[in-house]
């Protein structure tokens, strides 16, 4: 299928989905954004500004608060806490061959998606990309851009190869995973320890890095990780550490999304990383006392966060 002949949906227009629903509208696309608040007004008013290491992008297309036309492919990047709600509003452009991509944080999502739309078509997907939304309308593309995606199950492989297609002609590298669980419990073991700790002390990875402390706190929670992803039948070697700190010193600059979050006014995923792990571990019967730690201190502060915003708690 070519380009020119796919309508894409991106529910949750932020900087991941912006950012590659931007790359999908400039390769021949029929793109609609779907977003809110001032960042869906401003690409109302001026469009969508990507300004990238790979060439700036002015997208002027279809922007919204929602959608009721049938799409070949939904990329599904809201974030975690609002999975339920966003999967349920996709009825409207969902037929009987579209495909949902979910570009999200967490190693669940795709699973909740697939409870309503069906597992064979609901596809995960890890995003390689460093991207902020620095101002309404406008998207900042600082590095990477790589997306690893697979099926939840072998039924699905087909539409895995198709969103594969759609993403390489867009000139996305992207490569599908026959395993791709693994994958989004390897990206957990990243987001798990750096996210946490960056909202928390309001520091950059680099600044992480630069503590031997922190560094061992790090090492800590990716002990909890990977067992929490043995409990759900992943292996993680113990290899997986020293990989996550590695690639971490490119990135010394960046400030991960959680910390964006926080210092936008918005709600925490903290429920899809830290509490996850530590919901597992309860269930197995077993501790996670560093992800205790960096979940209640993330919830108390999204609780004041939602508080101060006039935002009801999430069950």
């Amino acid at each position: 299928m070519r380009t020119a002949d796919l309508r894409v949906a991106v529910m949750g227009a932020g900087a991941v989905g912006g950012y590659f629903g931007a790359r999908l509208a400039a390769s021949g696309a029929t793109v609609v954004f779907i977003a809110r608040g001032e960042h869906l007004e401003a690409m109302r008013q001026h469009g969508l500004r990507v300004k990238s290491l790979h060439g700036d992008l002015d997208i002027h297309s279809e922007f919204a608060s929602g959608s009721d036309r049938i799409a070949d492919l939904v990329l599904f990047a809201v974030k975690s806490q609002d999975t339920e709600e966003a999967a349920r509003s996709l009825a409207p452009v969902m037929g009987r061959t579209t495909v949902v991509l979910s570009l999200q944080n967490g190693v669940d999502n795709a699973d909740r998606i697939a409870r309503l739309w069906g597992g064979d078509r609901s596809l995960a997907g890890v995003a390689y990309v460093s991207a902020r939304v620095s101002a309404p309308g406008v998207i900042e593309h600082t590095g990477g851009g790589r997306i690893a995606l697979g099926p939840l199950r072998a039924a699905g492989a087909h539409h895995a190869h198709l969103a594969q297609s759609i993403l390489t002609q867009a000139e996305i590298p992207c490569e599908v995973s026959p395993d791709i669980r693994t994958v989004l419990w390897r990206k957990l073991v990243w987001n798990a320890p750096f996210c946490a700790l960056s909202c928390l002390l309001r520091m950059t990875v680099g600044d992480i890095l630069g503590l031997a402390a922190l560094e061992a706190m790090v090492r800590g929670c990716i002990d909890e990780v990977r067992e929490a992803a043995r409990c759900c039948g992943v292996d993680l070697p113990p290899s997986v550490a020293e990989e996550a700190l590695s690639a971490s010193v490119p990135l010394r600059s960046v400030k991960p999304s959680m910390l964006q979050d926080l210092e936008a006014g918005k709600p925490l995923e903290h429920e899809a990383l830290n509490g996850l792990v530590v919901k597992i571990l309860q269930q197995a019967g077993k501790r996670a006392p560093i992800n205790e730690i960096l979940y209640g201190a993330l919830a108390r502060i999204d609780e004041d966060l939602r508080t101060r915003r006039g935002i009801g708690r999430r069950i």
